[in-house]
């Protein structure tokens, strides 16, 4: 799924515009977008919503906050919850206590400090954890690092990897802060795209198309993706296209191209 999009828990008037915004999937946020003296109506707005039709993700609190443990008992039985957002995942401990408390949910594990990646390995083989997403302002901060790409570049391939090697889907990144630049928003996905994510986290509607249409391929791609494959119906072995080599490993991209068509 390429488009996931936050909405504030504390804001019930925004929910079913996200659903409508043609995001992949929802996250109601119940962490960063909602203050501490919020917490409690935010949490009893999501889980009312979820309980009458409503469908979305839910992050909660991480950890260690005094708003963890609720959030995980007010969503058991939610009808609606798709699964956990879970915020400053560090170690598979962090995991196995929402399995406890949530059995069954699905959780996509957000890696957003310095021991979370060190750790992501091993939360990616956590069989609870469907997804790793990379929470990128709080790792620049907690690495003490700017948010430029060529700095954080090594943490998102090390979270590429660890999915891949887990048998993850491709992680999904960071959000992009520019809310109204939408040619930021492109060219932060279309980075993230390259560099191996699935997708990409946005904090506003009108980021939700641009990231759809970064992670889809483009008209050149399917062209050659689909040429390269008429041409193997009449090979054997590895062959050429307009000069280029064409083994296995190019013939399962040019699968995934076509396979990646919205």
């Amino acid at each position: 799924m390429n488009s996931w999009l936050f909405v504030p828990g504390h804001r019930p008037d925004r929910f079913a515009k996200a659903a409508a915004s043609g995001a992949h999937e929802i996250i109601v946020d119940l962490e960063d977008a909602v203050s501490p003296e919020h917490k409690d109506s935010a949490r009893s707005e999501v889980v009312r919503w979820l309980a009458h039709g409503g469908t979305a993700w839910v992050r909660v609190n991480a950890a260690g906050t005094p708003w963890h443990h609720h959030d995980l008992g007010a969503l058991r039985d939610s009808p609606g919850l798709r699964g956990v957002v879970l915020p400053k995942a560090q170690g598979p401990a962090t995991v196995r206590r929402v399995q406890r408390e949530l059995p069954g949910t699905r959780i996509l594990a957000l890696i957003e400090t310095a021991v979370g990646l060190q750790d992501a390995p091993s939360v990616a083989a956590c069989t609870a954890v469907t997804g790793l997403a990379f929470g990128s302002i709080d790792f620049a901060l907690d690495i003490g690092a700017d948010e430029s790409d060529e700095t954080l570049l090594f943490a998102r391939s090390a979270l590429v990897v660890a999915a891949r090697a887990a048998g993850l889907p491709p992680p999904i990144d960071g959000v992009t802060v520019e809310t109204r630049d939408i040619e930021a928003v492109r060219a932060a996905a279309v980075r993230s795209r390259r560099l191996g994510f699935g997708g990409k986290l946005c904090i506003h509607p009108a980021q939700v198309d641009p990231v759809n249409h970064a992670f889809s391929p483009e008209p050149a791609e399917i062209d050659w993706a689909r040429s390269v494959l008429t041409a193997a119906t009449a090979q054997s072995g590895p062959f050429t296209v307009d000069g280029r080599m064409v083994d296995e490993p190019v013939l399962a991209k040019a699968r995934r191209i076509l396979q990646a068509r919205h």
